[in-house]
């Protein structure tokens, strides 16, 4: 079975917390452990608040989120300029940095992290999470219905 959520998003401060709610409340909805669920609120509000910081324009942007079985894949693309992310978050940052732990912080949470470049189009994050549920979740149950002899 998969599930997918997708929102299309303004540019704007508000949009942050909105995506997280509803993601939050989609995970809580299936039984997801609540530990797994605060890691991807997380991981997913420094992706956003990348955009809202970095990305150029006032275009909207897009946040997905699937899951399929035991794995939630989010995306968020912005439609900026663009930018190589792949050696972003290897290294600590300096204690004394006022910025620049989000992808870190992404990287600690998530089980993959990957960023697209595509420029004059944006960006695409990329972050993969193996989910944990709790006892007797609906989605466990659901997948043995669908799985159990008729």
């Amino acid at each position: 079975m998969e599930l997918k959520l997708t929102l299309a998003l303004p540019r704007d401060h508000m949009s942050v917390p909105l995506a997280r709610r509803i993601l939050k409340r989609s995970l809580d909805t299936l039984g997801v452990e609540p530990g797994t669920v605060s890691d991807i609120e997380l991981a997913l509000t420094e992706a956003c608040t990348n955009v809202l910081d970095h990305a150029q324009g006032n275009d909207d942007y897009e946040v997905s989120a699937g899951i399929n079985g035991h794995n939630c894949v989010l995306e968020v693309v912005d439609r900026g300029t663009g930018f190589d992310g792949s050696q972003h978050g290897l290294q600590d940052a300096s204690q004394a940095a006022e910025e620049g732990r989000g992808v870190q912080i992404m990287r600690a949470l998530m089980d993959r992290i990957e960023f697209q470049s595509r420029p004059t189009q944006g960006t695409v994050v990329h972050l993969e999470k193996r989910l944990e549920y709790v006892a007797d979740s609906p989605i466990a149950r659901l997948e043995k219905e669908t799985v159990a002899p008729r």
